[in-house]
């Protein structure tokens, strides 16, 4: 099976938790945070009610809109989603 095949099999619709945007680092610049947000700070895109105000945006960052919402880190809820993507930020991150 082709890799954007897997993708697309693994992928799930993303529920615009928020989570994403909290747990995991953004390297990237994003409009207002020329050097990114790290991981554990809220990107200043994110509203009250855990949506990104750029979600349909030109400006969105290709690293936000390339990000897959998948079950194993996006889990059944914004909680799950948060713990599943925080240990995989710890995970990943450089030593």
């Amino acid at each position: 099976m082709a890799e954007s095949e897997l993708k697309q099999t693994a992928s799930m619709e993303c529920r615009r938790c928020g989570a994403c945007c909290v747990a995991l680092s953004i390297s990237s610049p994003i409009p207002g945070m020329p050097h990114g947000a790290p991981a554990g700070v809220p990107c200043i895109h994110l509203d009250d009610r855990n949506l990104c105000r750029l979600f349909n945006h030109p400006d969105r960052p290709s690293v936000c809109r390339e990000f897959p919402p998948m079950p194993d880190t996006c889990g059944s809820n914004r909680e799950e989603a948060l713990e599943l993507m925080s240990a995989m930020e710890e995970k990943t991150a450089p030593t």
